[in-house]
């Protein structure tokens, strides 16, 4: 069943507009009565098509309920900037995964630096990859793909969140399965580039409150570890 979302929703009153009518008119070729899913923050309405115009698509509710893909933990994932293509990359994976919010942060050893202006030129498709992910995986939602930010800024908005989790695997730190995850309803993953983090910003998110933990004994590509990381955190959450 086709699925499309949208960030606001009258129940009385569904309808598609846009890019998504002309979607279903056009390029679906779909008819009236037929079955369409629309996706509004986690809840799936299940409609069919009462009528078609040129420019929207009316729809009758035949039932709703939460997105089964959804998971009951909300996921941030704190992504050091690598080169553009491995961040597609993970977007797009992260998406399939459950993140629910992705957040590109500016490290010390980051090799690529682009400043806000760029980054903002980039957003669009970023997004792009994001929406086209959700739609694949069944998700209730479309993660928000945010504009870059420094890494205190993100120690900030991480102290926020229930638990917060960084990948560094020098001195110490703990397995995934050592982490205490009952009662947290919001989790930030805080994964580094291809530099990894130095010393000083690893001890920071400690003391800012981040627990250290170490996926093992290989050394993961920074396209890996986001991967890695979220499958376990599925896991141990029960969100697989």
């Amino acid at each position: 069943m086709p699925r499309f979302f949208t960030n606001e929703l009258d129940e009385n009153n569904i309808c598609l507009t846009g890019g998504d009518a002309h979607h279903i008119g056009f390029s679906l070729r779909m008819k009236v009565g037929e079955a369409v899913t629309v996706c509004c923050n986690g809840i799936d309405y299940n409609c069919t098509i009462r009528s078609i115009t040129g420019d929207t698509v009316y729809l009758d509710l035949v039932d709703k309920h939460r997105c089964a893909a959804e998971p009951n933990v909300e996921v941030t994932l704190f992504q050091a900037v690598p080169k553009l293509d491995k961040l597609e990359y993970i977007i797009q994976k992260s998406v399939e995964l459950g993140v629910s919010r992705i957040v590109p942060v500016l490290t010390r050893r980051c090799i690529s630096r682009p400043d806000s202006k760029d980054f903002a030129k980039k957003l669009t498709r970023l997004n792009k990859i994001a929406a086209e992910a959700a739609k694949q995986s069944g998700r209730g939602m479309i993660p928000e793909i945010a504009p870059i930010v420094g890494y205190k800024e993100a120690l900030e908005m991480m102290s926020k969140l229930d638990r917060t989790i960084i990948l560094y695997e020098e001195q110490g730190g703990c397995s995934f399965g050592e982490v205490d995850f009952s009662d947290v309803k919001t989790v930030g993953l805080l994964i580094g580039s291809e530099g990894g983090f130095d010393r000083e910003e690893a001890v920071a998110a400690v003391e800012n409150g981040a627990v250290q933990v170490w996926l093992g004994k290989r050394i993961l590509r920074c396209e890996t570890a986001p991967i890695t990381a979220l499958s376990i955190l599925m896991f141990l959450t029960n969100n697989m």
